[in-house]
């Protein structure tokens, strides 16, 4: 048997880079199927696996993963990509706009599985003066959090070399609501990488999947993950008292409320609310994690 890399995945058929340097088209052996595995995807880009001719006979440990709710409810997740050592989330304030909750949903599953995460606010030429007051308060917020923000404009180059250090010798994951120019991006970083581009809906201001498949992209002596654009986060497998944890703010403030199993929605002596009505936590940030406590809408994140 020989070890991979799976740097590509269409549908059932799957790319991979074994340890010599060769590329095998693969396909899962029909057992993985039968192994209560609750995901679309029981293999993701960036697993290593282990080949038997080219059926994937078995999936190497994971260091990490990450996971959003998928649309295909009956397997109730989607693993977007495994082994990273890095996230950049890619979001706008225009054209379309990135709700915070969704920055917030994807910083909370990374938090959740360990996973690094930089902010890239892009499309930075088209902002008017609301649009750059707004960058600013995002900047402000996410970078007192811990979070490493850039501002950056693909069309104009913008911020786009600073970035490209920080990609050298990592498996970094992309990620993005549609529309947000993840696609012009990555195209950006290399002139090889000739990923599709689709313009932005002009009825709805919102952004069309021009990616629909996940794909490792060798760079700058690591790896570049190129996945599918989607238009919410959904978080999964978290139960109420642990959501707290993966919001670093309100994490740290807990250990002054009164009780503690309180999870910050009403209970009396509850240092959280406090908080927040002092505006020592964002109010925006509250409300995504009341979102996720609240989420029962079963196609809100498809």
């Amino acid at each position: 048997m020989q070890f991979g890399l799976v740097i590509r995945t269409t549908g059932s058929w799957y790319e991979i880079r074994t340890d010599n340097g060769d590329m095998i088209s693969a396909r899962i052996k029909g057992k993985f199927r039968l192994q209560g595995i609750r995901t679309t995807n029981p293999i993701a880009v960036g697993d290593r696996v282990g080949l038997d001719g080219d059926s994937i006979v078995e999936i190497c440990p994971r260091v990490n993963y990450m996971i959003r709710k998928s649309s295909n409810l009956s397997k109730k997740s989607q693993i977007i990509a495994a082994n990273i050592d890095q996230a950049f989330l890619l979001v706008s304030i225009r054209e379309p706009e990135t709700p915070a909750e969704f920055i917030d949903r994807f910083l909370v599953t990374a938090e959740a599985y360990k996973i690094p995460v930089t902010i890239v606010f892009n499309k930075i030429d088209l902002y008017n003066t609301t649009d750059k007051e707004m960058l600013n308060a995002y900047m402000r917020l996410y970078s007192i959090l811990g979070y490493h923000c850039h501002a950056v404009s693909v069309k104009t180059g913008e911020g786009i070399e600073e970035i490209k250090e920080e990609l050298r010798n990592k498996i970094t994951l992309f990620s993005g609501n549609s529309g947000v120019g993840k696609s012009s991006f990555i195209n950006s970083l290399h002139p090889s990488f000739n990923t599709k581009i689709a313009a932005i809906s002009e009825v709805h201001h919102t952004g069309m999947h021009t990616t629909t498949f996940s794909e490792m992209l060798p760079y700058n002596g690591g790896y570049v993950i190129d996945t599918p654009g989607v238009k919410g986060f959904g978080v999964i497998d978290m139960v109420a008292k642990e959501v707290g944890h993966y919001f670093p703010e309100i994490f740290s403030t807990s250990k002054e409320c009164r009780f503690a199993n309180c999870i910050h929605r009403g209970e009396p002596g509850c240092a959280v609310i406090k908080a927040v009505e002092k505006h020592y936590i964002s109010e925006s940030r509250y409300a995504s994690y009341l979102s996720i406590l609240e989420d029962e809408s079963e196609d809100k994140y498809r």
